[in-house]
């Protein structure tokens, strides 16, 4: 049994534009004990936009998106990682791993049975979550893309590199802060919000270890799912794709998503928010409705 905190349920009361009963799962194969949390908002036999968040954030960094893919007549589906938002966070750093969360996704996504599913994701929601489809060809058939890239060993740059070393030597830093230098645009209370499932630092072993995690070298776990899932979308993906690049990232912007785009196969032109920062999703209501657009949805 991995031992884990539980954020207390009051620390998530009054959340601005965030009304959405949580749905908990604590029997996933291979993760018993551990609960996890998420959204699941609209039609269940509707399209499925399967919103997975980055590091720091959770499932609350999509408010902005979920009504806009609820008009569209889809179902939204907005799990927490284990270590943030409403999921139980282990203690132990060394529990931590790139195949534990690529696990968990899969565990989650099979319990739930999902299918006709448009990929929402961004930051760590990239670096998994565009792992998924290559084993689940027939359940993914759109792909929404934000802020992300693949992990095929590579130096991602100096911004990456600043931000790796920063938590590494601020292993405490607040989230809420961080948030609130990253997005400006955030007012305090949902600042707040991001700060919410980090009561104190022994709750931030997710927060701590997933820079660390990042496959940046040909020798760490994860680089031969990412040049599998490389393969994949450059060679077999067959869905609709709708790229936004938020332009004022200083990790994973313009030059980044560039590279992914050469990669993910017929992805149009992208979107580009140019007052956008990492948590592009924070300007996310024109990002969907373009989106949703573009599939034939609105």
């Amino acid at each position: 049994m991995i031992d884990a905190l539980r954020t207390p349920e009051d620390r998530f009361i009054g959340l601005p534009d965030w009304d959405y009963e949580p749905h908990y799962i604590d029997d996933l194969p291979g993760y018993v004990g551990l609960r996890v949390h998420y959204v699941d908002e609209g039609p269940k036999d509707g399209p499925v936009f399967l919103c997975l968040h980055g590091e720091p954030s959770w499932a609350y960094l999509y408010r902005k998106m979920i009504p806009v893919f609820l008009k569209a007549g889809g179902r939204v589906i907005a799990p927490d990682f284990l270590g943030f938002g409403r999921s139980d966070k282990p203690v132990d750093d060394a529990d931590y791993t790139f195949h534990f969360h690529r696990n968990f996704l899969k565990a989650f996504l099979e319990r739930m049975d999902l299918s006709d599913i448009c990929l929402v994701c961004q930051d760590w929601g990239g670096l998994l979550g565009l792992t998924l489809p290559m084993d689940y060809p027939d359940r993914f058939t759109r792909l929404i893309v934000m802020n992300t890239g693949i992990g095929v060993g590579m130096d991602p740059g100096p911004g990456f590199m600043a931000w790796r070393d920063y938590v590494a030597t601020n292993p405490e830093f607040n989230v809420g802060d961080l948030m609130k230098r990253a997005t400006p645009i955030l007012n305090e209370a949902e600042v707040a919000a991001y700060q919410a499932p980090f009561p104190d630092p022994r709750y931030m072993g997710g927060v701590r270890r997933f820079p660390a995690l990042v496959p940046i070298n040909p020798s760490m776990d994860g680089v031969d799912t990412g040049m599998a899932a490389v393969k994949f979308w450059s060679q077999d993906w067959s869905g609709e794709s709708f790229m936004a690049i938020g332009m004022q990232d200083p990790v994973l912007g313009p030059p980044a998503m560039k590279m992914l785009r050469k990669i993910i196969r017929n992805c149009p032109e992208p979107m580009e928010i140019a007052d956008g920062g990492h948590f592009v999703q924070e300007w996310g209501q024109p990002i969907a409705e373009a989106a949703c657009k573009k599939f034939g949805m609105l």
